[in-house]
């Protein structure tokens, strides 16, 4: 008979793990670090799923003609570019309700504005916006990489990606040199830089054999015609992010950490994308992922988790096994299904133990983290996840060997935040937050543990396969 453990304390991954396992998890994370290199923007990160989904078998569900759908096939959704959803159909019947796992796939980063381009000083610069909750003074001075779509007056559609290739150029915001910085050290940490001094560099040598003024931005705009078709109006309709153009790394000695931008929340993607495709079999209940966009802004628009998307998907699914399924019955089955919100939470720092509660702040190492709620302060803007359905997931990962932990962002009046959890949970949805621990959260460089990332995978597969 098992021993029945009274007190409650975390587990080391390293601890708990064979020599095996640890090279299974080192293993996955180069997987990991690739996708991420490719991904940096959320339409790359769409593109790189429909790969590996359609390498796996996954077919649009627009092109499905057989009805009913049998179990075990593989559909999929994309929605403007920048979300999906990624389905593997059940032996037990719809109505009895999916296991999803919901992500984000948006990462805080510069956008540029609607008309973005100027000269000053005879240097061309492009204004920007920046996207998500960010410190502003940690993205001047480093190297960035400029990734979207442009739109051209004729309507064509042309892709932009200066900086990823090493033989590109690289684009920097600058800062003031501590010299002549008196003043601006006397700001407040948010105001250090502040959001109209966020100006990219992108050019210097004036156009020849022309008088005027802005001969700079007359030669950037004049290479931009040449190398894309644009015209300055084309800025109008265009996407073009900056991100940091720092390769994704191992890190430490014995490189048991990942450094790079956007684990929040690539990582949670990443690893329920993973763990769909290496379903054992055809599982009991219908799988479901959802990659949503615009997390870091609030959800909102046509591709963020408060729209209607993922709604509408199930909805078609549904009427694949029956046409004539009623929004009722779509309401029904969401409220018969099970999900985790896979997102990130803040890992503990041993250089800041004043802002964390140790006793629920997630550890580095320490496996998948469990979020009962998020919310700022007092609760505000929660899901807080229910007492049963905690303990149904708790169940889960203790019964199939699953490391995890809990966690919490900080103390209760030091901050706080959200994810996409209770938009679903409006749906009906039984959910809760589930994914690894990040340091360095929303800065250009981000870390995490290899072993989280693992446990993380792990407790998505073993989600999708037996939760019921």
């Amino acid at each position: 008979m098992k021993k029945t453990t009274l007190l409650y304390t975390r587990t080391n991954c390293y601890d708990q793990w064979n020599d095996r396992k640890i090279k299974d998890a080192f293993s996955f994370a180069e997987s990991y670090k690739q996708f991420l290199s490719q991904g940096k923007t959320e339409r790359l990160v769409v593109e790189e799923g429909i790969q590996l989904l359609q390498q796996a078998g996954f077919i649009p569900l627009s092109r499905i003609i057989d009805r009913p759908v049998k179990a075990g096939q593989k559909l999929y959704e994309v929605n403007h570019h920048k979300s999906l959803v990624a389905v593997v159909v059940g032996k037990r019947p719809l109505q009895e309700g999916m296991n999803m796992i919901l992500t984000h796939i948006d990462s805080p980063r510069i956008d540029l504005k609607v008309n973005p381009l100027y000269e000053d000083s005879q240097i061309a610069l492009l204004k920007t916006q920046y996207y998500g909750g960010i410190k502003k003074y940690q993205w001047p001075t480093i190297p960035l990489e400029l990734h979207g779509v442009v739109t051209l007056q004729n309507g064509k559609t042309i892709r932009v990606n200066i900086g990823d290739n090493k033989d590109d150029p690289i684009f920097v915001i600058t800062d003031l040199l501590p010299h002549a910085a008196g003043k601006q050290m006397e700001r407040k940490a948010s105001e250090i830089v502040q959001g109209e001094e966020l100006n990219i560099m992108v050019g210097s040598i004036p156009v020849k054999n022309k008088k005027g003024k802005e001969r700079v931005k007359q030669a950037i705009v004049e290479h931009l015609y040449k190398k894309y078709g644009m015209i300055e109006e084309d800025f109008v309709s265009a996407e073009i992010e900056a991100v940091p153009a720092f390769e994704v790394r191992d890190l430490g000695f014995d490189r048991s950490f990942i450094g790079g931008y956007g684990h929040d929340d690539r990582s949670s993607s990443y690893a329920a994308l993973r763990a769909l495709l290496d379903i054992k079999g055809i599982p009991e209940r219908t799988t479901l992922l959802f990659w949503s966009d615009k997390e870091e802004v609030g959800s909102y628009g046509a591709t963020g988790a408060q729209s209607n998307f993922l709604y509408h998907v199930i909805g078609n699914v549904l009427r694949l096994f029956d046409p004539a399924a009623l929004d009722t019955t779509t309401r029904d089955l969401l409220s018969s299904s099970y999900a985790l919100s896979g997102d990130v939470d803040a890992a503990f720092d041993p250089d800041y133990k004043d802002v964390h509660d140790e006793r629920n702040t997630a550890q580095l190492n320490h496996g998948v983290t469990i979020t009962k709620y998020t919310g700022v302060r007092g609760k505000y803007g929660a899901n807080d996840a229910d007492a049963e359905y905690v303990g149904k997931v708790r169940k889960l990962f203790h019964e199939n060997g699953i490391v995890w932990q809990t966690g919490l962002i900080s103390k209760v009046d030091v901050g706080g935040g959200g994810t996409i959890a209770l938009y679903l949970a409006a749906l009906g949805i039984h959910i809760v937050d589930c994914g690894p621990a990040v340091l360095s959260m929303h800065s250009p460089f981000e870390v995490i543990s290899k072993a989280d990332l693992f446990a993380t995978y792990e407790a998505y597969q073993v989600f999708f396969e037996k939760m019921k």
